[in-house]
């Protein structure tokens, strides 16, 4: 356990020293939007079809999810999770579907959590995605968008998002 303390530290001077290189070079893409990702966690996707909810109020049937769940060994393979522990000491991850998912360039990724995790951070951080939206109060240098929000108002979280997305004419 104390290795996991160790490697997290690694991990947090790693996603802090790439924030600070790519805090000025975001430019959003001024695409409509087509593909949508979202990345959260598993306690949260369990409770909420974040996948359904975002598809009836953006409209939108290509959306992708991710949740991060806890390790377990007798957990099955799922191209829907990834873990703790498909990340490496040097903050990369290894499990290539998840790989596969960062790499692909989605019109929208919404980072679907907040409270601080650098998991979910470096993959928001990590992905192509060309315009990025979260929660107000994980870390701004995120995401394009923030919404101060509750996670179980999925609707006015989305409702909100849509405005939004409108009002720059991304929708």
């Amino acid at each position: 356990m104390m290795f996991q303390g160790f490697k997290e530290t690694v991990l947090k001077k790693k996603l802090n020293q790439l924030l600070s290189q790519t805090d000025n070079r975001r430019t959003p893409s001024v695409e409509k939007i087509k593909s949508i990702a979202i990345i959260s966690t598993e306690d949260i996707s369990s409770e909420i079809d974040l996948q359904k909810e975002i598809e009836i109020i953006l409209e939108s049937r290509n959306i992708r999810i991710y949740s991060l769940r806890k390790f377990n060994k007798t957990d099955e393979f799922s191209y829907k999770h990834f873990t703790k522990k498909n990340v490496n000491w040097t903050g990369q991850f290894t499990e290539e579907s998840f790989k596969c998912f960062l790499e692909e360039p989605f019109d929208l990724l919404i980072g679907y959590f907040n409270k601080n995790n650098l998991y979910l951070e470096r993959a928001v951080l990590e992905s192509k995605a060309q315009f990025k939206v979260g929660f107000a109060g994980v870390n701004s240098k995120l995401y394009e968008i923030e919404i101060s929000e509750k996670t179980q108002n999925i609707t006015r979280f989305t409702s909100e998002l849509k405005r939004y997305l409108q009002i720059l004419k991304k929708l």
